[in-house]
Formats: C-alpha cells, structure tokens, sequence
C-alpha cells in the first residue's frame, strides 16, 4: 500500500484523526504529541485510543508517525531548556507505549553559537538518558534545513548524532523534501545521487519516514519554507519522483504542506494518481 497522509490535529483524539484521515483519503498521518510550542500534554484517553487502534486495522492505516514540539531543543546553551527537551521526550516515549510500533520524530536543534560539535554532544547525551531497551517506539532525526545555528543540516552531522547514540538500534531518520532541498541537495535533478550519498554517509535502512513538502525557496537558500505540491520551486514532477523511488516508496509519506483538510485531500488525491 502507499501510506501517505498528512499532518493531523491530536486536540480531537486518535479515534477522531483517524476518522479525518478517512474521509481525506490518507493511509497514514502524522500528529503533535502536545502542543506545538510546548507546555503539558492531555492525559492519555486509552478508550479513545482503542477504538482507533480498531478503526486502523480496518482502514490499513500504517505506521504513524509523532512529532515533538518545536521548543524542544536538546542542545540549548540553557541548561533548563535542554532539560525540558529531556524531559519532554521522556514523557512523550512513555505515552507512546499506548500506541507501540510507531514513530516519534524530533528537530535536533540548535546550538544557540556553542558550535555544532557541543550541539551533537548535547543531543546524543539527551538520547542515551532517555532511549531504552523495551521502547517499542523508533526516535527519528529530522533532517534539517539550515536555518540560524540548526543542528542536522548534513548526513555527516545525523551520522555523528547516530554514531554516538549507545541504543542505535532505536534510532532513525525522517528526511524532509524541503529542508534538504534549502539544505543544498539536489533532489530535483539528481534523487539518485542524493540518496546515494545518503546510503553512503548515514544508510538507507536508518531512513524510516519522509516528509513530503514542495519549497518556496531555492536549492540551498536554509530558510525552511514549505510549500504546496507543485506550487514550489521543487515542483510536482521533482516529488512524484520521490514518491516513486525504489528506495522510498515504501515508507510513510508525511504532507506538511500549508493547507486545510480539503487541500490535503486534493494532494492525496493528486499523488496516488500519480503513483507508480
């Protein structure tokens, strides 16, 4: 099956999502674990829970993945923020125990001028505190566009993060369509080639998840706008390919495109009659 869906809202519950993922024609979707800027989550509703884990069986929905909030950032120069971001993440992974087999997908970072290298010591630190052998959850890397002092703008650098992560074997990465293409990497005329290097640099078996966005910007610009599918300066054609490599087309492919409902449902709709 294609699993593409999109970004959904978790305010209604799993069991609604997974309704809204129906009506939309998606496969799979992704969802904040709490409030996208941060603060406390809403206790976990496990009745609601399992009438959507019945309701995904029924529909084929497929792994999903969860997103952290934005201010999570485990490598701030403050000490406290790095250890909300620790915090935060435990408790995210231990409600994600309710929904066990999924994804659970977070931005590095920033460095805030300490440099990149205590940026990836800080991240692989905060790792190794949280990640367990019993996690039934996959931690994902989210490649990064290069915006300020991001961490994650390279392979070599999601390599170094994995590298020094004891429980790696918990471990991957989602690649955003966008953020590599404002990164620098030629998606457009040479996937190949960039996959290649991935494969070589990090390794296409850590690659669990993609998500799928067009950009408003030029290749190599690190501002990290999204855009429609085909209204950016990726293009459509550039992301069917996408949808169609070998070496992708089995993952979930997360829109985080900026739409409502039906504009999800219409690139749904435009991406599975283009699927190969």
């Amino acid at each position: 099956m294609f699993y593409i869906g999109c970004h959904l809202s978790s305010a209604k519950g799993f069991l609604a999502m997974g309704k809204d993922a129906e009506k939309i024609g998606a496969t799979t979707f992704q969802f904040f674990t709490r409030n996208p800027r941060g603060g406390s989550a809403k206790p976990l509703d496990h009745e609601d829970i399992q009438a959507f884990l019945k309701l995904k069986e029924e529909l084929g929905i497929g792994t999903l993945v969860a997103h952290a909030p934005y201010t999570l950032n485990g490598c701030s120069a403050d000490e406290k923020i790095r250890d909300f971001a620790k915090r935060t993440m435990a408790d995210d992974l231990e409600r994600m125990e309710a929904i066990p087999g999924n994804l659970y997908n977070f931005h590095p970072g920033s460095h805030v001028k300490q440099g990149v290298e205590a940026g990836i010591t800080y991240i692989a630190e905060m790792l190794n505190e949280i990640l367990r052998p019993d996690l039934h959850t996959t931690v994902l890397l989210e490649t990064m566009a290069g915006k300020g002092s991001e961490v994650g703008r390279s392979f070599e650098e999601l390599r170094e993060i994995l590298d020094r992560v004891e429980l790696s074997d918990k471990m991957g990465v989602c690649m955003d369509t966008c953020h590599v293409w404002d990164a620098g990497y030629d998606i457009v005329n040479d996937l190949d080639g960039v996959l290649a290097e991935f494969d070589r640099i990090v390794g296409l078996d850590r690659l669990k998840a993609v998500h799928l966005n067009d950009s408003m910007n030029v290749r190599g610009a690190g501002k990290d706008r999204h855009a429609r599918i085909g209204e950016g300066e990726i293009g459509a054609e550039a992301l069917v390919r996408v949808i169609n490599h070998p070496a992708l087309r089995d993952l979930p492919f997360c829109l985080e495109t900026p739409n409502e409902l039906p504009g999800y449902a219409e690139e749904i709709r435009f991406l599975k009659e283009h699927r190969q």
